[in-house]
């Protein structure tokens, strides 16, 4: 482990134990354990978003799946795609410029 032996690892934690005391080093754990958790947490919220998001609604091929299966997914009807950001931001840009009137 990183190249340390036992004796390494124990003068490490005798070092730290000096340093913060006793009463200061479970609240330093449970502090890093509830951030571990809140990160699992948001990295897995991200994954069940971006899952959502999928064009196929999640749905993704098992490189196990039955061949019958596979067959099934592959023919479903594909959803529209999203307009080009070009073709938007050129109607954008109509709409913003003023319009002449005549005033005669």
């Amino acid at each position: 482990m990183f190249g340390l032996g036992h004796w390494e690892l124990l003068l490490i934690l005798l070092v730290i134990l000096l340093v913060f005391g006793a009463k200061r080093i479970p609240e330093m754990a449970q502090g890093l354990g509830r951030g571990i958790r809140e990160f699992r947490k948001a990295v897995h919220e991200v994954q069940d978003e971006v899952e959502a998001a999928k064009p196929d609604g999640g749905k993704t091929i098992s490189p196990t799946a039955a061949p019958d299966q596979v067959a099934r997914q592959s023919t479903e009807p594909a959803t529209q795609a999203a307009p080009s950001p070009v073709a938007s931001s050129a109607a954008a840009e109509e709409e913003a410029t003023p319009k002449e009137s005549p005033q005669g």
